[in-house]
Parts: structure tokens; sequence; C-alpha cells
């Protein structure tokens, strides 16, 4: 497998250490899956924490829209913290950059939970 997922909370919410490639087979099923898990156990805050993926393809970020739109449709937000270039120009080439709550830090996204909508 190309992507490894830790896991930790901080102030409350699940922040998700990602690691290594989101591409199409396994490593996006994993995240997909991993992201539905939390949500079903009542994890409705998560960050997915960016800062050591070297590649997204657009599957995984088909992935990635699709475990947003589950968390929104169940009352949960994911926002994605620490991008590499590739990946938010990926984001902005597909227009999809405005669907996501997007963070320079896992620190900045941790706090926007905490103020008010």
């Amino acid at each position: 497998m190309d992507l490894t997922i830790t896991e930790r909370v901080v102030e409350g919410v699940l922040v998700m250490d990602l690691a290594g490639t989101i591409t199409l087979g396994e490593s996006a099923n994993y995240l997909r899956g991993h992201l539905k898990e939390a949500l079903a156990e009542g994890d409705a805050q998560l960050v997915l924490d960016f800062s050591r993926v070297t590649y997204v393809d657009s599957a995984g970020l088909g992935a990635l829209v699709a475990c947003c739109t589950t968390a929104r449709n169940g009352g949960g937000t994911v926002k994605l913290a620490r991008l590499n270039q590739q990946f938010r120009e990926l984001l902005l080439i597909t227009k999809l950059f405005g669907i996501f709550d997007v963070y320079p830090t896992v620190e900045d996204a941790v706090r926007s939970f905490a103020q008010p909508a």
C-alpha cells in the first residue's frame, strides 16, 4: 500500500496524518474507508494533514470529494491542512479548491472548529 494513515486527537478534533500517495486503487479505497469508519464512529470534526503526501491523482481527489460530501451530509466536517504545491494546483485546475476548507497548518484547521460559523 502506498498510503499510511495515523490518527491523533487535538483539542477534540480527529487529525489524520497522511503519508505516501493517494491514487487509483488501494490507497484511494483505503482513505475512503478510513474516513467513512471515523465518521461512523462519531468523529464529526476531521482534519487531514497532507504534509507527507507526495502525490494525489484524480481517483484520490474523487475519494476526498466523496468523503467530504458524506461528512457534510452526516453533519460532519473534513478540513485539509498543509497541502503540497501539486495537490494545491490539482484543486485549482479542477475548480474544486472552493469546496474544501484548506488551512496552512493543522493548528489553524483545528482552531477553525472553535470559531463561530
